[in-house]
Order: C-alpha cells, then sequence, then structure tokens
C-alpha cells in the first residue's frame, strides 16, 4: 500500500434550494511546485544544496554506517530525480549506492524522512538558501496573491518533503511574501516536523505519499498527482462557505504537467471543478516539451497554458485564471 484554458474562474455562483437563491463565492485554489518553479539552483551549487545532500546523508544513517552516500546526481540518472518526489528518489538512492531494494526500503522511507529533515534543522537560513534562490517575477506575483485570499488560496505540491520546504521558502524570502495559505488541521497536528509550526502553510508533500514503486517512471507524476489531490483537499478545510472551482498547479517538469493532467481526469465527474496548469519553461525542459504534454485543453475541465518566461512573465495571473 502507498505511503500515503479557456472559462476564467467565476466569482459567484448562483445555487438555487427552492424559493431561495443562495450566493455562494468560488474559490480558486494555486498549487506551486518549488524547483525550476518558485526558485533555481545554479548547477554544482544546487547539486550542493542542503536539501540536496539531506538525501546521501538520510540513506547512509539508516542503511550505511552514518556516511553519506554518494550523492543524488552522481548516483542516479537524470530521470530518476528530475521532477520525482523525495519518497522515490530517497528509495532509488538506497539501491544504487548500498544495493538496499524496496522491498527492505520502503518500511523505513518514514524514518529516512526524518533524517532528511534533521540534516536541514539545525541550518542557518543562509545555509538552507545556498545554491537556490527566487526566480524572476516570483516575489512579485506572490506578493499580488497575496492580497487575493479572499478568492485565492496559495499552497505548495512538491516532492520536498514538508519540513523542507518549510525551511526553503522561509530561507528564499517567499514565506515572507504572506502569498501561502494557513496549514490544514491535519498539518497542524503532524509534529513530525519539529520546530517549523510557526511558519507551516498549506500543500501536499513528499511526505505526504509515497508509491514505493521506483521502477515505474510514470510513478514521478502519478505520485504528485496524488499530492495535487492532498493539497486541494486540504484546502477544502479551510473554506467558510466558498466552492472550490479551480485547482490550479504551476510547475517546469513534465511530471508536473502530467500529474495536474491526471488529477484532472480523476475529478471529470465533478461538473464544477476545473484544473488548469500553467507549465512554466524555468526549469530543464522547453516550452515546446511541456506543450506536447499537455495536450488540447477541454473547456471547463483542462486548461493547460504554457509560459517561456515562467513567473515573470506579466501574464502570469491571468494565466492562473484569477483575473
Amino acid at each position: 500500500m502507498p505511503f500515503r484554458m479557456g472559462r476564467p474562474c467565476l466569482l459567484l455562483q448562483l445555487i438555487v434550494l427552492g424559493p431561495c437563491v443562495v450566493l455562494v463565492h468560488s474559490f480558486s485554489l494555486i498549487t506551486f511546485d518549488v524547483d525550476g518553479t518558485l526558485v533555481r539552483g545554479s548547477g554544482k551549487a544546487a547539486e550542493e544544496s542542503a536539501h540536496a545532500k539531506a538525501f546521501s546523508h538520510a540513506v547512509g544513517k539508516v542503511f550505511g554506517d552514518g556516511s553519506p552516500t554518494q550523492a543524488v546526481a552522481d548516483a542516479l540518472d537524470g530521470r530518476e530525480f528530475f521532477g520525482s518526489t523525495d519518497g522515490l528518489i530517497l528509495l532509488r538512492l538506497a539501491r544504487a549506492t548500498l544495493g538496499i531494494e524496496p522491498n527492505d526500503s520502503y518500511p523505513k522511507l518514514e524514518e529516512m524522512m526524518q533524517e532528511m529533515y534533521k540534516y536541514t534543522q539545525n541550518l542557518q537560513d543562509d545555509e538552507v538558501a545556498k545554491g537556490i534562490e527566487p526566480l524572476p517575477g516570483v516575489l512579485g506575483h506572490l506578493e499580488t496573491l497575496s492580497n487575493m485570499k479572499e478568492r485565492v488560496a496559495c499552497g505548495l505540491v512538491t516532492g520536498n518533503v514538508e519540513g523542507i520546504a518549510r525551511r526553503k521558502m522561509r530561507a528564499v524570502g517567499i514565506l515572507g511574501s504572506d502569498a501561502l495559505a494557513p496549514p490544514s488541521i491535519e498539518q497542524k497536528r503532524d509534529k513530525r516536523w519539529a520546530c517549523t509550526q510557526d511558519i507551516s502553510f498549506l500543500g501536499g508533500f513528499g511526505s505526504d505519499f509515497c508509491s514505493g514503486n521506483i521502477d515505474d517512471f510514470s510513478r514521478n507524476h502519478l505520485d504528485r498527482a496524488e499530492q495535487i489531490s492532498i493539497a486541494a483537499e486540504r484546502c477544502k478545510t479551510l473554506l467558510n462557505g466558498e466552492k472550490l472551482n479551480r485547482v490550479v498547479h504551476v510547475g517546469d517538469a513534465p511530471a508536473d504537467v502530467l500529474a495536474a493532467k491526471e488529477f484532472a481526469h480523476t475529478m471529470k465527474t465533478d461538473a464544477d471543478l476545473c484544473v488548469g496548469m500553467v507549465a512554466v519553461a524555468t526549469g530543464k525542459y522547453s516550452a515546446e516539451e511541456l506543450r506536447q504534454l499537455a495536450g488540447d485543453p477541454i473547456s471547463g475541465m483542462w486548461e493547460p497554458i504554457i509560459l517561456e518566461r515562467g513567473m515573470a512573465d506579466q501574464n502570469f495571473l491571468g494565466a492562473c485564471g484569477v483575473l
């Protein structure tokens, strides 16, 4: 078992209940991938970031002699980690470096994630931010979104372990934009990420779900689709009278596009929910590659848009359907 653009978003819906007409505010959720979407790394520096080093530390600590294993970028093929989730990467690294098969490593996945977080827990923000920085346009658009909370919630959907995602967002200044919505009650009750409750926020994370299937590369996006679903369900628990009518995922990798597309497919029975995708060519993949994967829009159900300049595009919020 797993570890578990067409129409614009309407601001109001009319629901007829007998003789009464009730106004229900509609609501949009925008979920952001992190690496390559909100932040960029600079080559070797990114490979030596605190997050990258945490993988080697965790696998070596749980299955080795305590010393770090070979680095992810050296031990794995690109498709094994680009656009993947921390859980799948940990399992692949354990096999590639120490010969530990998933049947043996999967039961200790939670322990490895805890070791990843512990590696970053006592680092200063400048150490966590080393090798990464916000991409152009990110902070400006997030600041605008921070003033739209009456109809838009922002969160993360990322393969990152949640505790590490919290530290990264504070370290690079994204948390300071005040755009990210507060965490759900479920997230608040999760005590795994010590000393980060005051910097927590809404999202679906690599530590929330992992299928454990490291040989099927479609799991890179299928696991992420589960994270979009988790974020959407958590968002619904925060709404007070509003109806979630639009979920837009923003990401730079094929896994992001295919995850959002899969989520749209699973939600097709919900006629009131539209899934948008803003694919940003600010990572390792071209706009054309992302466009081919997105396919044709289906009005009111699946509405992808490709932005070559990512969040530096002045029409970013329009692409998200919130203007």
